[in-house]
């Protein structure tokens, strides 16, 4: 994928404080009013004293690195830079150095996204919906998109797994109650047995390896459990079959299913 690896290079020289290649605009005096900001941008919240500080640097020193905005019709759209871009808007300025960048609205959502899994400060879940946009964005097969965004296939199999988890799950993952360590060994478990197993996570403070035992253990039980029923089916003179989750009643024909429901009124 150009995108990822020719605007995040560019970024890169950027913040960097050098350009290795300027791009074929070249470094520009950009109108503030001009400049939207990037619709894209992860990070929501600045602190407001961190841009006056930077508007003192700014102020004193001049600016070390221009922005990098793309061009959008008669408008700018800020790509990198926007703590920079407060800063002049704070100082006032009418004009900012500016890096133009060829690239399109839809290039700049897809390099957002991948900027995204990136930061080290957005929670699991976050990066797995972006991990998944990315595939509905381009159709990208798990392993096409671990190479983009340099991580294992492994990685993003088990990131998007996490997308499957019940939401009680998800909510505490995202406000840090639950690791991603933990998470990823409740995958593919019945819902009861996740609700209990948070439970003894969250009561006990179990750790990933503990967690770990403790689902073993579970397992091992349920499946003793369904062998024991495996066994009394039979006992009563049905054909039955079982795997790790589920027990079939086979019926050879109307006498056995009559013989079930006399059973279960029994039970009942």
């Amino acid at each position: 994928m150009g995108l990822g690896r020719g605007l995040g290079a560019i970024l890169e020289d950027v913040e960097a404080g050098y350009l290795k290649d300027i791009p074929e605009n070249g470094l520009k005096e950009i109108n503030i009013s001009e400049i939207e900001l990037n619709p894209y941008q992860p990070r929501l919240e600045f602190n407001e004293d961190s841009i006056k500080e930077l508007a003192e640097s700014i102020k004193k020193y001049g600016l070390m690195q221009p922005i990098v905005v793309i061009k959008d019709d008669d408008k700018f759209i800020l790509v990198s830079g926007e703590r920079r871009l407060r800063a002049f808007k704070f100082l006032e300025r009418e004009v900012i150095p500016a890096i133009v960048v060829d690239y399109s609205l839809n290039d700049l959502r897809e390099y957002a996204l991948i900027e995204n899994i990136q930061r080290e400060d957005l929670n699991p879940i976050e990066i797995a919906v972006s991990l998944k946009g990315l595939i509905e964005e381009h159709n990208y097969s798990h392993e096409e998109l671990a190479h983009i965004i340099k991580k294992s296939r492994s990685y993003v199999s088990n990131m998007l797994r996490l997308l499957n988890l019940p939401d009680f799950v998800i909510e505490k993952l995202k406000s840090k109650r639950l690791s991603t360590g933990h998470t990823k060994i409740l995958s593919g478990l019945d819902i009861s047995t996740i609700k209990s197993v948070v439970d003894k996570i969250e009561n006990e403070n179990l750790t990933v390896r503990e967690t770990e035992e403790l689902i073993k253990k579970l397992k091992k039980r349920n499946y003793l459990d369904s062998k024991k029923v495996v066994k009394k089916f039979e006992e009563f003179g049905f054909k039955v079959s079982s795997s790790s989750n589920s027990i079939k009643i086979l019926f050879k024909n109307e006498k056995d299913l009559e013989k079930l429901e006399k059973l279960l009124d029994k039970i009942n």
